[in-house]
């Protein structure tokens, strides 16, 4: 049973015997002594993509909901449905585009390292891996001696995510983004 301070996008609780996966976590400090730290966390329902907002101290507990996990890779996009591969069984998995809409932009062709979480043996979500490997598609062009200035300039990715990167990087490098927070880490 997690607790509200473990809580991560794409778990999947329970909540009124409904299984519900988080989409967004607020956390707010209080500033007068002894308060407890509030977690704001907006979840959907898994069935009828309902939203409910709660509020949670850091010590509550919620209920892990009973899903299956599976490692599986991105195969293709098929219009607004995308279909993922067991790595084991080679059994396909398909989800529409708008359950995973905010996990799109770190979807490339041959990813691996997803986890599906499945109930009653249907894809609901996916839990990337802490980083990927993207292309820059579109960026302005290197400054010369810019590895010493720590100013950053936007690029497009090659899956059309844009993110700040520093102003060394050029077109057709590949970089490592860290999922969590969509920031550069390094180049790849």
């Amino acid at each position: 049973m997690p607790k509200a301070s473990e809580l991560k996008r794409g778990m999947v609780v329970e909540m009124v015997n409904e299984p519900y996966i988080v989409r967004d976590i607020e956390i707010r400090n209080p500033s007068s002594r002894g308060a407890a730290t509030l977690y704001k966390v907006r979840f959907n329902h898994l069935k009828n993509k309902q939203k409910r907002d709660e509020s949670f101290k850091g010590e509550d507990f919620l209920k892990e909901a009973d899903c299956e996990r599976k490692l599986i890779q991105f195969s293709y996009q098929d219009g607004e449905t995308y279909v993922f591969m067991d790595n084991e069984t080679f059994e396909q998995y398909v989800i529409d585009g708008g359950d995973i809409k905010d996990e799109l932009g770190f979807i490339s062709e041959g990813l691996d390292n997803l986890v599906a979480v499945l109930l009653e043996q249907q894809l609901i979500a996916i839990e990337l891996p802490a980083s990927v490997n993207l292309e820059i598609i579109e960026t302005s062009p290197a400054i010369k001696g810019a590895t010493a200035a720590a100013r950053t300039k936007p690029a497009t990715l090659s899956t059309g995510l844009e993110v700040q990167v520093p102003e060394y990087i050029e077109n057709g490098e590949k970089i490592k983004i860290n999922t969590a927070t969509a920031k550069f880490m390094s180049r790849a």
